[in-house]
C-alpha cells in the first residue's frame, strides 16, 4: 500500500484506435499497476470508408471521432494513435553496437533501399534497440518501422479536426504487446504469449516475450465475411448485424447456419498465422493463445475455436485489474472489452517514454 503512494502519477493520453468498421477510445489515469479507466468509447463508422486499411471516406471518419469525443465525456487532447497494413513495415536489423541515435539512423539511411522498399522522403522512419543479437555474433538487434507519410498526416489531421493532438504514431501489432505488458496478468516470467488480435479486415498476430514484442504479423481475414453473410441471410442492415452479434441478439439459428463456415476458415487463417510464426522464429507450437478483438466477444465462436485448433483459448480483457471511473459503463466495459485492447495498449503510451 504504502509502495502505491510514492509512485509518480503521470499525465493521461487518449489511446485512439481507428479501426475500419469503429473507433474505439480509452483513457487510462494513475501510474504504473495501479490503474483506473475514466473514458472510455466505441463507435461505429457509418460507411465502407477504408480500402485495404487506408481511409477513403475522410468525412465518415471524422464523424466517428466527433462521436467518439462526445461520448467519452472529457475533453483530454494528447492522443496517441497506430497504423496497420501495407503502407506499414517493421523488421528487425542487425546493426553494430554502441552507436548513438544519430549513428544508427545514418547507417539506415545509407541501407535503405535494401531495408524498405520506398523511397525516405514518402515515409516517417523510427527505430529503437533491443538488445544483443542470438543470431548475428557481436550485433545488436535494432526494430525498424517505416510508415508512408499520407497515411499517418491523414489520420493525424483527422484527429486534430476532432480536437486531439496525436503525440505519439504507433504500430498496431505493437500496441498490441504494450497492452500484453500492461494488463495480461496470466503471463509467466519468461513466458511466450500469443495474442491474435480478430478485426474486421485483420488478422493480427503478435508475440511477447519478457516485455518485448519478439514477432508481429498481419493477415488479411476478419469477421467483415461473417457479418456480410449475416446481414444478406436475415436481410438487414449491416450495422444493425454488427450491434447484434456484440449484444448476443441474433437468431438463435446462426451458430448452427452460417458460423461454422467462418469458424472452419477462421481456424485455416490461424493455423496458418500460428505455422508461419513456428517456421519465422524456429518456434513450437503454443499451448494457448489470447484472443481480441471483434472476434472475441462471440462467445460460440470462441467455444468452436477452443475445440477446433485443439489449444487453450483465453479472451483478453485488458481492464479484469483496472478499477473503473465514476463515468464507466461496467456493463459496456465488460461487453467490449475485448474490442478495446489496441485502445488500452495505446493508451498505455502514457506511462512510458517515447521518441519525439
Amino acid at each position: 500500500m504504502l509502495k502505491s503512494l510514492f509512485k509518480k502519477k503521470q499525465p493521461p493520453i487518449v489511446g485512439l484506435d481507428i479501426g475500419t468498421r469503429c473507433i474505439k477510445a480509452v483513457v487510462l489515469e494513475g501510474s504504473e499497476g495501479d490503474y483506473t479507466l475514466t473514458a472510455f468509447a466505441c463507435e461505429p463508422i457509418i460507411k465502407d470508408a477504408f480500402k485495404e486499411r487506408e481511409i477513403t471516406d475522410m468525412e465518415a471518419v471524422s464523424l466517428a471521432l466527433r462521436k467518439v469525443r462526445k461520448a467519452m465525456k472529457s475533453k483530454l487532447k494528447p492522443a496517441a494513435i497506430a497504423v496497420a497494413g501495407a503502407s506499414v513495415i517493421s523488421k528487425v536489423v542487425h546493426m553494430e553496437p554502441d552507436q548513438t541515435d544519430f549513428e544508427l539512423e545514418g547507417q539506415i539511411e545509407v541501407e535503405a533501399d535494401s531495408l524498405i522498399p520506398y523511397p525516405l522522403e514518402e515515409v516517417y522512419l523510427d527505430f529503437e534497440e533491443l538488445g544483443m543479437s542470438e543470431t548475428h555474433a557481436g550485433k545488436v538487434n535494432v526494430l525498424l518501422t517505416a510508415a508512408h507519410k499520407d497515411v499517418v498526416m491523414l489520420r493525424s489531421t483527422l484527429v486534430r479536426e476532432q480536437g486531439f493532438e496525436p503525440l505519439v504514431v504507433d504500430v498496431e501489432g505493437y500496441a498490441l504487446g504494450n497492452a500484453i505488458d500492461h494488463f495480461y496478468p496470466n503471463k509467466g516470467e519468461d513466458e511466450r504469449v500469443c495474442c491474435i488480435n480478430i478485426g474486421a479486415s485483420l488478422l493480427q498476430m503478435c508475440v511477447w516475450q519478457s516485455g518485448e514484442v519478439m514477432y508481429s504479423k498481419e493477415h488479411n481475414f476478419g469477421v467483415d465475411m461473417l457479418i456480410q453473410d449475416l446481414a444478406l441471410i436475415h436481410m438487414q442492415d449491416r450495422k444493425d448485424t454488427e450491434e447484434q452479434l456484440i449484444t448476443q441478439q441474433l437468431p438463435a439459428n446462426w451458430e448452427t447456419d452460417t458460423l461454422p463456415v467462418f469458424a472452419a476458415n477462421l481456424q485455416q487463417q490461424i493455423n496458418r498465422a500460428l505455422q508461419m510464426y513456428m517456421s519465422t522464429v524456429h518456434a513450437d507450437r503454443p499451448d494457448r493463445i489470447l484472443i481480441c478483438g471483434a472476434g472475441a466477444v462471440m462467445p460460440a465462436l470462441v467455444d468452436t475455436l477452443q475445440q477446433d485448433l485443439g489449444i487453450d483459448v483465453d479472451i483478453f480483457n485488458p481492464f479484469t485489474q483496472i478499477k473503473l471511473g465514476d463515468k464507466v459503463n461496467e456493463e459496456q466495459v465488460n461487453q467490449l472489452a475485448p474490442m478495446m485492447v489496441i485502445a488500452a495498449g495505446l493508451a498505455s503510451r502514457g506511462f512510458s517514454s517515447w521518441h519525439m
